[in-house]
């Protein structure tokens, strides 16, 4: 990784699945376990426009970030940046372990929007936000009840520029089939051409 972008080999891609990247990635990084690798930058949204986040404008990219006092106003309605703000879009959905019940964490798609908030344009960019269960969320095995603010606060993101076409299915946070392994694998994959959007397993919270 160099200057906050992820750098891989030629011809290799960074695709982890829903559960991966909440087991492997921010579980770890919420408790400072060692990462798998050091692929996912920490950034923070509410001074970052989606076009200048660092990475490849084409595609997925990932970041961490911490909720804090402003980030965190999503949950009322939005996160705020600089040109405009992200909006929640759709249900949540739960991230389930693939062949057992546990949850591990909880999705929120939202749609950027440019302009002042409640009165801003929607655009094409799309952010997947993973967070790691907590008791007060339903149907959650896994707790975080013991833990501290600390922990809770930390989340990992997947944004990408939606084609027009799709915006309306990505913002609704539709899965494609699961086709990634739950193994701990690396999540790094020679797979050139797959369809931006959700992977793993999850179901809607009702």
């Amino acid at each position: 990784m160099a200057n906050g972008a992820l750098r891989l080999p030629p011809g290799f891609r960074f695709r982890p699945t829903d559960q991966e990247l909440v087991v492997h990635y921010l579980r770890r990084k919420a408790f400072s376990a060692p990462l798998p690798a050091d692929v996912i930058p920490e950034i923070n949204l509410a001074i970052c426009d989606p076009w200048d986040l660092p990475g490849e404008t084409e595609g997925e990219r990932y970041f961490f970030y911490r909720r804090n006092a402003k980030c965190s106003k999503h949950r009322a309605g939005a996160i705020e940046s600089h040109s405009g703000y992200w909006k929640a879009a759709g249900k949540d959905k739960l991230v389930v372990v693939p062949g057992s019940k546990e949850v591990v964490g909880v999705k929120k798609a939202l749609v950027f929007h440019q302009g002042k908030p409640h009165r801003g344009i929607p655009t094409r960019w799309i952010m997947h936000e993973f967070c790691l269960a907590t008791c007060n969320s339903r149907r959650m095995k896994y707790s975080l009840h013991r833990c501290s603010g600390e922990i809770k606060e930390w989340v990992v993101c997947r944004i990408f520029k939606k084609r027009a076409k799709k915006l309306m299915e990505a913002a609704g946070g539709s899965t494609l089939p699961n086709t990634a392994s739950s193994s701990s694998s690396s999540c790094v994959t020679d797979n050139i051409s797959p369809e931006e959007g959700d992977e793993g397993s999850s179901i809607c919270i009702n």
